[in-house]
């Protein structure tokens, strides 16, 4: 009889404990399907905002200009020279078209420049260019990165000259042509050859990124471009310096071993605007040392260099584009801006009006 009531206690708690078992164990499994989709629904959500932020911060990470002298020199020249005529051509989409066509592989200049001429033809016998570059499926990144190059650099500007009669008058006039100047003043000596990429060992071991112009102690350095002034000082490798961002904030303008005692036109500071043509400092050989006004640079020298700059964070991270200016100073020898002495310093001796570019 004790043994019947003590089999039907246990039969009842085994059977009450098996229901709390089977209940406890479907609230876990309700609280983990439950969980899971709040992950899931999370983790898509941040993923799409990633992806979004991804697409929002999509820019070119990474480029060379490698353009040889003679194919610049060609495309501007069709560029101006068809201006004001019924087939204006764009020297940058001509670059970016042939650089395109030849998979970014323009090293053979005779074959890029048949291209170019070839390119023009087309176009003068009336076919449209966006049918041409349609199958190009690198041309909208070499026309980004060229863009940021050279933008600004051919357009209208003004120029205040004599009239050529009997009142002698000045007065604006409207031209089109190279808007930017060689870093170097007119009527100074200089050389200079392709060193970019050379090996430099101050402080530590590094690649020269620039174009180092040789000339002599006080030469008026010219601002090649319009833009603001983003540095002014000494810095322990470019000695005193100068950096110069354009308005588009595309290109940063590095002038660096600026002369001894006196590098800068006196009237500078940070923030100034100054423009295409103005005289910025005067060459010297300062810098290699982290005390200022030092000159430990055995050449006198201007180290001239040009960031390309697609997102702010390339500005002065680590992923930082600097490109080979050696063809771009060749080709801006052509426009060198003649200097007067005024006072202590030397100023532009043309008054030169720049148009805005679109």
């Amino acid at each position: 009889m004790r043994d019947n009531i003590l089999n039907k206690n246990i039969k009842r708690n085994f059977i009450s404990l098996t229901k709390n078992n089977i209940i406890f164990t479907v609230s876990v499994i309700v609280l983990i399907i439950i969980a899971s989709a709040l992950f899931l629904n999370y983790a898509v959500r941040a993923n799409s905002g990633a992806e979004n932020s991804d697409k929002s911060k999509e820019y070119i990470k990474w480029m060379e200009f490698n353009v040889p002298y003679s194919t610049l020199d060609k495309a501007l020249k069709y560029d101006i020279e068809s201006y004001g005529k019924e087939t204006p051509l764009n020297w940058i989409e001509i670059l970016a078209y042939i650089t395109a066509k030849n998979w970014g592989n323009i090293t053979d200049e005779k074959k890029i420049n048949r291209d170019i001429d070839a390119l023009v033809k087309d176009l003068r016998a009336d076919k449209l260019f966006d049918e041409l570059k349609a199958d190009l499926k690198q041309y909208d990144y070499f026309f980004e990165a060229y863009n940021a190059v050279l933008n600004g650099y051919l357009g209208e500007y003004e120029v205040l000259e004599v009239v050529k009669d009997e009142s002698d008058k000045e007065e604006w006039v409207k031209k089109y042509g190279l808007k930017v100047f060689s870093p170097i003043a007119r009527g100074y000596g200089y050389s200079h050859y392709d060193d970019f990429g050379n090996s430099r060992s101050y402080g530590y071991r590094r690649k020269h990124l620039g174009n180092d112009i040789m000339g002599s102690i006080g030469t008026p350095i010219i601002a090649v471009e319009d833009g603001y002034i983003e540095s002014l000082g000494w810095n322990q490798y470019g000695g005193w310096r100068v950096g110069i961002r354009t308005h588009d904030k595309k290109r940063y303008y590095y002038y660096a071993h600026l002369r001894k005692d006196h590098p800068f036109n006196l009237k500078l500071k940070e923030g100034d605007f100054v423009q295409a043509g103005d005289v910025i400092g005067y060459l010297g050989m300062t810098g290699y040392s982290t005390k200022e006004n030092v000159n430990n640079i055995t050449i006198p020298h201007l180290h001239f260099g040009i960031q390309i700059i697609f997102d702010e964070v390339q500005k002065d991270g680590i992923n930082q584009i600097w490109i080979d200016a050696y063809n771009i100073v060749k080709l801006l020898s052509r426009n060198r801006m003649p200097v007067v002495k005024v006072d202590k310093d030397f100023e532009a001796a043309k008054k030169i009006n720049m148009i805005p570019t679109d």
